[in-house]
Parts: structure tokens; C-alpha cells; sequence
């Protein structure tokens, strides 16, 4: 102990007694090695103690009580004109306590680094682990099933899916020629007002704004759209990005009970139709129009009508120079045009 030899020739004066029914004797303080030395006045020693095992029975007053640690009977007294021993003996303590294992400090700091595991686990690793859970279960009738409450909210908001029954007809026939991949239903239903493009809903209906049938001449540009949104639906699912942002607790009442509160669907209904759409690479786009087999030229006019930015896809058009099967018969897409009554 480093602090020790400098109080080695301290001394001073005490009452000590052996045992509560013994008498308070004077007697001589010093510290020795590793112990501090107890002596009657003739210098005659009474007792070692310690000094990794001296307690104090009244932290902070005078005079001071010390006794050995785990026999609080045997005590010795130090009054206030003994400080510099006081002193040193509460240093010596205090290294000693430095030292001493804090099992309660280990367990509080395991205890604290178990917490924040479990609190790491519960932000990062549970809510990707039970929305990946939850799509490996929730069978292909539920997604539709929810997709059609979430229509019921978009609507809601957006006002009713245009109705006009030839065009619906004709509707029905693009959603034929242009399938959702993988299953699902992949109804097409063209809305007078909400998103401006196209969005995808699980189940695999697909809403599109009225635009993209009623500005154009031809039905490669809204085929376009739908191809893409096709794409974004294959590449992220529908039912995932519902559940990422209605958050974890939604995702486990879907996994115990099978539903999500309508007020969770009208809260995603609105970002649904106001949020920009996820861009997709050249790449996947030209993969998802030659196997649709539509044109991607329209298209990439109609995003950009420079075609600066969408050069590639005008270049690399995977029927620039043949036709694809068509899309729409001539009347079947001026049908299409007057689905939402003019």
C-alpha cells in the first residue's frame, strides 16, 4: 500500500476496550505493517487490527469509533485532537476500499449492458425480424383482404375508383395482358384523384390516376407506369411497406390477431398518396418491359418529355424495332379513356 509508510511513525492517543463489558482503557495508536497497532501505556501491544479490515461505526462524527470488521464489540476511540491520525486511517481505508471487488457494482453494470441488449434487439433487430415474419405468413386472401380495407380508406380520401362500365371492361382486359407477377390479384383501378402516378396496394391491385389514361394517345404510357409500379411491388412488397410504417407493435396485432386497426390503414393511406415513388434503375425497368413485352419509349417520353434523363430507355427500347403483342384494341382503349365519365 503506497500510502503507508508515510504514517508508519504516526501516533496518537485512544480509549480502546476488548469487549462491550470491559472497561475503556488509554492506550497508544500507531500504524505498523499492514496493521495498526494497539499498546497500553508502557508500550505493551493489546491487539493488532487489519488495516484492509477496520470499519467505522460513526462515518462523520467525533469521536471516532473504529472496530474490526465483523466484531463490532472490541472498539477504539479517537477524539477530535487525534485528526491526523483519523485522517490517515480514513485514506488507508479508502485505498483499501479502492481495491476491495464491488460485486453489486459488476452486477449493476451487467445488469445495465443486459438492458441496452435487449433494448438494442428490440429497435434494431425485432421490428425488421417480425415484418420479414409476418410476410412469410400472412397468406396471399389476407393481403388482398387488406388491400381492400386499404382501398376503402384511400377512396376515403381520394374520392371513389372511376366506374364507367365499358371502360372497366377494358380495365379488366389491360390488368390480363399486363399480370402481377408471382400471383395476387393485380386489379388495376384508375382513381379520379389522389396520387399522381400509380401506387401499389397489397394483394396486388395497382391505382392509377386518371392522367395517365385520359393525356396520352396510346396505351403504352399508362402500360409503362404499371410495369414500373409492378417492378416496385416485386422489389419491396406492398404488405412490407405498410407494416415499416405503421411500426413494430402493428406488425405483432397482425401476427397474433390477423388485423390492422383502420386508423392505422387511413394513416398509411395518406402517405401512400403524397409521397414520392421509389425510383427504379434502367436497368429493371428495360428487364420489366421486355417481359411485359411493352414498349419503353412512351414511357420514358411521358416521365421526361425531353427524354434527357430517360435516354437510356429510349435507347435501349427492347421493341424499337418490332411490335409487341398489343396492349389494347383501338376501342377497347378509348373505352379506357372514358372510364371516369369525361
Amino acid at each position: 500500500m503506497t500510502a503507508l509508510s508515510e504514517y508508519q511513525r504516526l501516533e496518537a492517543s485512544g480509549l480502546w476496550r476488548a469487549s462491550p463489558e470491559d472497561q475503556r482503557s488509554d492506550v497508544i495508536v500507531s500504524i505498523g505493517d499492514a496493521t495498526l497497532v494497539i499498546t497500553d501505556l508502557r508500550e505493551n501491544p493489546l491487539a493488532h487490527w487489519s488495516l484492509a479490515a477496520i470499519s467505522r461505526a460513526n462515518p462523520g462524527r467525533r469521536p471516532a469509533i473504529y472496530h474490526p470488521d465483523g466484531d463490532p464489540g472490541e472498539t477504539l476511540e479517537l477524539d477530535a485532537g487525534e485528526e491526523d491520525m483519523i485522517a490517515a486511517i480514513e485514506k488507508l481505508r479508502a485505498a483499501v476500499e479502492r481495491r476491495r471487488p464491488h460485486p453489486g457494482r459488476l452486477r449493476l453494470v451487467m445488469a445495465s449492458l443486459s438492458a441496452l441488449s435487449v433494448a438494442a434487439l428490440l429497435l434494431f433487430w425485432l421490428p425488421g425480424a417480425a415484418r420479414d415474419h409476418a410476410l412469410s405468413v400472412v397468406p396471399d386472401v389476407r393481403r388482398a383482404e387488406i388491400g381492400s380495407q386499404l382501398m376503402t380508406q384511400v377512396q376515403r380520401i381520394a374520392g371513389s375508383a372511376c366506374r364507367a362500365n365499358e371502360g372497366r371492361a377494358a380495365l379488366s382486359r389491360l390488368a390480363r395482358r399486363l399480370p402481377a407477377p408471382g400471383g395476387g390479384t393485380g386489379a388495376l383501378e384508375v382513381m379520379r384523384d389522389g396520387a399522381r402516378s400509380t401506387v401499389s396496394l397489397p394483394g396486388g391491385t395497382i391505382l392509377i390516376h386518371r392522367e395517365l389514361v385520359e393525356d396520352y394517345d396510346e396505351p403504352d404510357v399508362v402500360a409503362g407506369y404499371i410495369v414500373a409500379e409492378r417492378l416496385r411491388a416485386e422489389l419491396h412488397s406492398p404488405l412490407a411497406d405498410l407494416l415499416d410504417h405503421a411500426g413494430l407493435w402493428v406488425t405483432l396485432r397482425l401476427l397474433t390477431t390477423g388485423e390492422i386497426d383502420a386508423e392505422v390503414l387511413a394513416d398509411y393511406a395518406r402517405a401512400l398518396l403524397t409521397r414520392p415513388r421509389p425510383a427504379l434503375s434502367d436497368d429493371t425497368l428495360l428487364k420489366g418491359f421486355a417481359a411485359w413485352g411493352v414498349r419503353s419509349t412512351p414511357y420514358a417520353y411521358a416521365v421526361d418529355i425531353t427524354g434527357e434523363s430517360t435516354l437510356p430507355l429510349i435507347e435501349a427500347d427492347p421493341f424499337a424495332s418490332e411490335a409487341p403483342a398489343p396492349l389494347l384494341s383501338d376501342a377497347d382503349w378509348l373505352r379506357l379513356q372514358g372510364i371516369c365519365g369525361g
